[in-house]
């Protein structure tokens, strides 16, 4: 007897796919396995190498015996470290297998089904998927580029209601590199004074890829201090996306409803990881500066290079290492390109160049393009884009 198996998928991923980064990484990656020409300027993934110092602490602690399974919520070294930097006491900080996690554990610790997540967008494209998978709504709230890629609080407070649980907010902001002001995070605040049971998750793993002066939430807005979670990691400004080390910085009692979930889905994060990120906070700020001035002058490469495109406009980003440009003089009936993912793809396809639709990141009519590439690179990107754009009819 033949019995077909079937595979059920659960309904909290109906709405669920593959990351579209990852998705467009893969197939440039797959392209050029079979010899073509491409260059992906696609990931935000830093060029420069994880310092020697962090490598060094985390190979001492291997030496060590450091290698048994660490506290769920992180090992105490680390955890001070982190509560020092935030100036808050351990106990209200998580360690998490990078800073995705500690979004995730928020989301899975906080949210029952049909509550609600403002999330202004453009925004990082796992953001909606997470509150989906915690079976919440995505409130998507577009703030295009005449806002400067922002919320404001008119906006805030005309979207909330009482299913509101949090505003996810993004500084300095991948995909656009938009930097709050003091002032306009206070802004945002002086709306949820007046809305008890909405959170702020203020998103700050770029804090130290920053070309204006940069404002933690909590500092703008000392009134939410108690509301608000802090996310954060090493991954960004020392280079160590691989090691997988982020941590959220918030209330104790909802750390620990998120240490509850983290405990059921890996346990504490890598123990040589944790003891490499505490020799990265232990370093000083020189190194932290030559990489910002580095990103800086790749910033105002790119930028001059893509505002000199036809039909392109490309806003200076405040920090991050992205340019998130408007195409859409680009599209239409006449270039035969309706959409930014038309664009992309047709991008990739004629001249080998990868970046990333804005629709993926809730902003039709744009894309990203990720600078942390050498300038080689980024002249060559540029170079192709400037030959792909030619081609297309006046």
């Amino acid at each position: 007897m033949n019995i077909e198996i079937q595979h059920r998928k659960a309904r909290r991923l109906s709405a669920i796919a593959l990351s579209e980064i990852v998705q467009i990484s893969e197939k440039a990656r797959a392209l050029k396995a079979q010899g073509r020409d491409i260059l992906a300027l696609s990931t935000g993934e830093p060029d420069f190498p994880t310092p020697p110092e962090v490598i060094e602490a985390a190979h001492r602690a291997a030496l060590e015996g450091q290698t048994g399974y660490p506290p769920t919520a992180g090992t105490p070294t680390l955890r001070a470290r982190v509560a020092a930097k935030h100036g808050v006491a351990p106990e209200e900080t998580l360690i998490s297998t990078g800073a995705k996690q500690v979004i995730a554990n928020a989301m899975l610790a906080t949210l029952d089904p049909g509550d609600e997540v403002i999330i202004p967008a453009p925004f990082w494209t796992s953001y909606a998927d997470i509150v989906r998978m915690a079976e919440g709504v995505p409130i998507v709230l577009p703030c295009g580029m005449a806002q400067g890629f922002k919320l404001g609080p008119e906006a805030l407070e005309a979207a909330l209601t009482a299913r509101t649980r949090w505003v996810m907010l993004n500084s300095p902001s991948n995909p656009s590199g938009a930097v709050y002001s003091a002032g306009e995070f206070s802004a945002l605040g002086k709306v949820l004074e007046r809305h008890p049971q909405v959170w702020v998750l203020s998103d700050e793993i770029y804090e130290h890829l920053s070309y204006v002066p940069f404002t933690t939430f909590p500092e703008a807005a000392p009134a939410l201090r108690e509301r608000t979670l802090v996310v954060n990691g090493v991954s960004k400004a020392w280079s160590m996306t691989g090691w997988r080390i982020g941590w959220g910085v918030g209330p104790a009692a909802l750390i620990r409803d998120m240490t509850v979930v983290q405990g059921q889905v890996t346990s504490g994060a890598c123990s040589i990881s944790q003891a490499a990120a505490c020799a990265a906070l232990d370093m000083g700020p020189e190194i932290l500066s030559e990489r910002l001035a580095d990103f800086l002058a790749r910033r105002d490469l790119v930028v001059a290079g893509l505002d000199a495109l036809p039909g392109i406009a490309c806003p200076e980003p405040g920090g991050a290492f992205y340019a998130f440009p408007d195409i859409g003089a680009c599209l239409g009936n006449r270039h035969g390109m309706a959409t930014d993912t038309e664009f992309c793809a047709w991008l990739l396809d004629t001249s080998g160049l990868a970046v990333v639709p804005g629709s993926a990141f809730g902003m039709p009519g744009h894309f990203r393009l990720s600078f942390a590439y050498s300038r080689a690179q980024i002249a060559d990107g540029l170079s192709r884009l400037e030959t792909a754009l030619g081609a297309l009819p006046a």
